[in-house]
């Protein structure tokens, strides 16, 4: 049940009638060497961390590492609460989730890296809010995270996910991707259509740079969480309307790729352009919202 690019597991899905969650278990189940059990408690595991970050920053502001940023999640739940959100409470709900891990995650507190430290907002996001929204259960939400799972193996097989190699393209990016492919087969989307959702978020989030502030994983890595987790509901909805870019996933990721080599050094995770080089920003705290 192995596969080393989207076209490979889009035959497994057809020939074993999976979705791209159940091909993604079986893999594990080989790849790992442990039982079906193992490998679902261990993505309890992660969503129940997932969750718990999320929901304390939201609840509680985080007083971060270098006090970039800290309660910007609890503000944003409370204006949701208040009814008043431009967003509607969906969205509004994905954001300030994706915002709050980026703050326990600048608290050294604990959080799932998926793909990365630096985007680790943007899957738990899209998933607890559509949770909410829809009434569903935990055990509903595992399919969907080994969707997310294998979208994100592919794109670290097949590119990167280190924003010092690709820039943020390639770590809000690739959660993005994980997410709206995470989302779409949560919907019903057929495999076809979560990759299809994938390959539109990545199209999306093409050259964007990694420029951290200060060279922390703060600002504006939180903001870009949150727009990490608006497109990939945006790119979910579009797939799944079959409206979405017909781009292939995999041409989609070697693009990623390319073009994140393409990047001058300045643009990835150096601190030394983009954002972190405006002279309001030097001085870091200047910044801080």
């Amino acid at each position: 049940m192995n596969f080393k690019n989207a076209r490979e597991l889009l035959e497994l899905c057809g020939s074993q009638g999976m979705n791209i969650g159940q091909v993604m278990v079986e893999r594990e189940v080989t790849a790992l060497e442990q039982s079906r059990e193992e490998t679902f408690q261990r993505m309890r595991r992660a969503y129940s961390i997932m969750k718990e970050a999320a929901n304390t920053a939201c609840q509680t502001p985080q007083k971060t590492m270098g006090g970039l940023i800290g309660g910007e999640a609890s503000r944003l739940e409370k204006r949701r609460l208040s009814g008043t959100s431009v967003c509607g409470p969906l969205m509004a709900r994905a954001v300030s989730c994706a915002m709050g891990v980026l703050e326990v995650n600048a608290s050294m507190g604990l959080i799932v890296a998926a793909p990365t430290a630096g985007s680790s907002g943007v899957l738990p996001g899209v998933l607890l809010a559509l949770q909410e929204e829809h009434q569903l259960s935990d055990e509903e939400m595992l399919p969907p995270l080994f969707c997310a799972a294998a979208v994100g193996y592919l794109i670290s097989r097949n590119a990167t996910v280190a924003g010092a190699e690709g820039g943020c393209q390639a770590e809000v990016g690739a959660a993005s991707a994980m997410a709206a492919a995470a989302a779409a087969q949560l919907m019903g989307g057929t495999p076809e259509q979560c990759l299809r959702a994938a390959s539109t978020a990545l199209a999306n989030i093409l050259g964007l740079v990694c420029d951290p502030i200060g060279g922390l994983v703060e600002a504006p890595c939180q903001s870009r969480n949150a727009m990490g987790a608006a497109n990939a509901l945006i790119s979910a909805e579009l797939a799944l309307a079959d409206a979405a870019l017909n781009i292939p996933f995999d041409e989609m990721v070697d693009t990623m790729l390319a073009v994140g080599r393409s990047m001058p050094a300045e643009l990835r995770e150096t601190a030394l352009g983009g954002i972190a080089a405006c002279p309001s920003c030097r001085s870091r705290g200047i910044c801080k919202g």
